[in-house]
């Protein structure tokens, strides 16, 4: 083979352009050699520099606030909560492994999020996910359905951490390109130790722990830096394999030498693996280090040094100890029936040194492969808000051709139990709400609650990239605020088709900008977060996609309204922050979304809601896809209907409206919940009084049981063949 196609060979294989290469070459002084190809091809790729996104991330950066403890640039964001408490959390991306492989990306994928939040000394105590599936009939979408769910399900229940909430999205845009998002949430308790990754001390000891090193998910994060095409299922051997009982015993082993104060510094080896780990807390730390590959313990003693840098097995986690600690972090890691084998040291210099069987493979700054990766600014436009106006088609005034019952059978409406049963709801003891309610909220020691929510509705994102995620951040704000909660912080992921083609690229500005405006206006900072690119497959795009997760604080946890009417003769009150309405597809803008505004009377919402007790605030809800007979419909499954007033026309009850909610409040509390809501500037209506199991409006009646059978049995049809 010539140089010049030995040159091409590798930029194929190792994913480096031209570009890059020159630019590789002109930081090293001469043309990178042997497993320099691999260690810039993983810490600089998209999945891992952030190349596509840093210049815009740096956005995020101003709605930082004086609560938060640590941001972008460890595992994981962390908030202080007051009375001593912490809260660490952060979301992440495992889209292209799951398409590939459902059962092991969406395991995996729930296995890294849980190591990125104990890494940090934290305990997790909550997991969210956040999907999109295409459509039901779509080729392969009910075994991906399947296996995505069990997935979670399977490595979530098994570790221990319950799932307690999330969102599923069906759209035909997602049919190649399917999007699984993790969100764990943990907690630093009083007196307990905040670990970091920022290695340091010259003579202090790397030390591997967790499972032994495969060959799975070798290149797993220059293969997420990728588009699909028609040879996705080659890539299968990059999807790596999770233990979650593995990943338990890891989790109290980690957690005990942190707590011990044993540990210097740690960090999991996530994607791109032990390149990524080392290279990262070398860099942070502004130390050197020499890694001895041949000390890796190997489940294939046939590995070479490339496989062992770039595997992205499971459950391994790297930590830097004093040498005079090693003898207590092995004991400890024995007690769990863990190894703990040291693999180098920190070295006084700024090289990090990989050495193999006595050889010394390469010298490298760590800062050429972490501070210095490409930054690129794609080209982009300036968002044009698209507000069309649009001739909107008639509408029927005979509201038996508004089919309630069909719509309550359709994908986007159906009953999503089917998922979250399979969900460990109750495990560690300590959840008030769980996944069959908007916002789950778990009991902190300190005896409030904490309440976690994700968020983005791509139908919004389809019609306006700003307004679709400004509502990313303020739908699950106000989901909280009428549960008495008020969001503390925020974590996202940002999920995007091609970032080379400009019309993708401005989306992903418009979206960060709204994101950082709202997060700004709620004092609700922007933690941490993950960026997936490429979520493309054979030129087509998904929709531009910026899923949320909510972080909230309520002050106690025995008021809490429920999601469903509770009690015949109760008075439904239609309360609204009315800007935008759309009706069959189309939008009509009628008002402007401030931040500023809304923002305030979210935080008042919250303290209003939790003044008041659950006897007179029986429940609230936002009214979502499909309008507000169908938010009806919805509160009314537990058997307990409602009487719409007569003065509502069939086009209040089918429009969708941003925002409205629906509060459920007692006949005695019903002036002074109404005052208090007037009072912060919400317009506020009678809708209804709450009946026994239907719901009617004027001549017009549907029965509870039947919209209940036909939202149940919703999910098993669309997934025929799956029990």
């Amino acid at each position: 083979m010539s140089q010049d196609a030995d040159l091409k060979a590798k930029f194929k294989t190792y994913r480096i352009n031209e570009s890059e290469y020159k630019h590789i070459t002109s930081l090293l002084g001469r043309p990178p050699q042997g497993v320099e190809w691999a260690l810039f091809s993983a810490l600089w790729s998209e999945h891992c520099s952030y190349k596509s996104s840093r210049v815009h991330l740096k956005k995020f950066g101003k709605t930082i606030t004086d609560k938060v403890v640590t941001a972008q640039g460890e595992n994981a964001g962390v908030l202080d909560l007051g009375f001593d408490e912490k809260v660490v959390f952060k979301m992440e991306s495992h889209n292209h492994p799951s398409f590939i492989e459902p059962y092991q990306g969406a395991a995996t994928g729930v296995g890294g999020i849980l190591r990125d939040i104990f890494t940090m000394g934290a305990r997790p105590v909550v997991l969210a996910d956040y999907l999109c599936f295409g459509e039901p009939t779509a080729k392969r979408m009910p075994t991906l359905i399947d296996g995505v769910v069990r997935g979670i399900s399977g490595y979530g229940n098994c570790v221990g951490v319950p799932t307690l909430t999330g969102q599923t999205n069906f759209d035909a845009a997602y049919n190649n390109n399917i999007l699984v998002n993790a969100m764990a949430v943990g907690l630093l308790l009083p007196g307990e130790e905040l670990a970091l990754s920022k290695a340091k001390g010259a003579g202090n000891l790397v030390v591997y722990v967790g499972a032994k090193t495969g060959r799975d998910g070798v290149h797993g994060a220059a293969m997420a830096s990728e588009s699909f095409d028609e040879n996705s299922d080659a890539k299968k051997p990059n999807v790596q394999i999770g233990d979650p009982y593995f990943e338990k015993l890891l989790i109290e082993s980690c957690l005990s030498v942190i707590q011990k104060k044993l540990v210097v510094a740690i960090q999991d080896m996530g994607a791109a693996g032990l390149t990524s780990s080392s290279f990262e807390m070398a860099s942070k730390g502004q130390v050197g280090m020499k890694l001895d590959l041949s000390k890796v313990p190997l489940r294939d003693a046939q590995m070479g040094p490339e496989e062992i840098l770039l595997s992205e097995s499971q459950e391994r986690m790297l930590l830097v100890c004093e040498p005079g600690k090693l003898a207590d972090i092995q004991k400890e890691f024995d007690i769990w029936g863990l190894d703990a084998s040291v693999v180098g040291e920190i070295t006084s210099g700024r090289k990090v040194s990989l050495w193999w069987r006595g050889e010394c493979l390469t010298e490298i700054d760590p800062d050429l492969l972490v501070e210095n990766a490409p930054m690129y600014e794609r080209p982009y436009s300036a968002w044009a808000p698209k507000h069309q106006k649009a001739s909107l088609p008639a509408m029927s005034t005979d509201a038996k051709t508004w089919d309630l019952k069909g719509q309550l059978g359709t994908s986007e409406h159906c009953d999503r139990t089917w998922i979250y049963r399979q969900y460990d709801q109750r495990v560690q003891a300590r959840t008030v709400r769980g996944a069959d309610h908007d916002v789950a909220f778990h009991r902190l020691p300190s005896g409030r609650g904490l309440a976690v929510t994700v968020g983005c509705r791509p139908a919004w994102m389809k019609r306006d990239a700003r307004i679709g995620a400004f509502d990313a951040v303020l739908y699950p704000s106000l989901q909280m605020a009428i549960k008495g909660a008020e969001v503390q912080g925020l974590t996202d992921c940002l999920n995007f088709g091609n970032p080379e083609r400009p019309e993708i690229m401005s989306e992903f500005v418009a979206s960060v900008e709204a994101i950082a405006d709202v997060s700004i206006a709620l004092g609700a900072p922007v933690i941490s977060g993950n960026v997936s690119f490429y979520n493309e497959t054979l030129g087509q795009n998904i929709i531009s996609t910026p899923a949320v997760g909510a972080v909230g604080l309520r002050g106690d946890v025995e008021d809490i309204p429920h999601d469903r009417f509770q009690e015949q003769g109760s008075t439904a009150l239609l309360v609204s922050l009315a800007q935008v309405r759309t009706r069959a597809g189309l939008t009509d803008f009628t008002g402007e979304l401030d931040g500023v505004g809304v923002a305030a009377k979210i935080k008042g919402l919250s303290e209003l809601v939790q003044s008041f007790k659950a006897s007179e605030i029986l429940s609230t809800q936002m009214s979502g896809r499909g309008g507000l007979l169908l938010s009806v419909a919805k509160m009314s499954m537990d058997g307990v209907g409602l009487a719409i007033e007569a003065g509502f026309t069939l086009e209040d009850l089918s429009d969708e409206v941003l925002y409205q909610m629906v509060f459920e409040v007692s006949p005695a509390a019903e002036a002074k919940v109404q005052a208090g809501l007037k009072k912060l500037g919400f317009d506020v209506q009678k809708l209804g009084v709450t009946q026994g199991q239907r719901i009617s409006w004027k001549n017009h009646g549907w029965s509870i049981d039947e919209m209940k059978t036909s939202a149940r049995e919703g999910f098993g049809g669309l997934l025929d063949g799956i029990s």
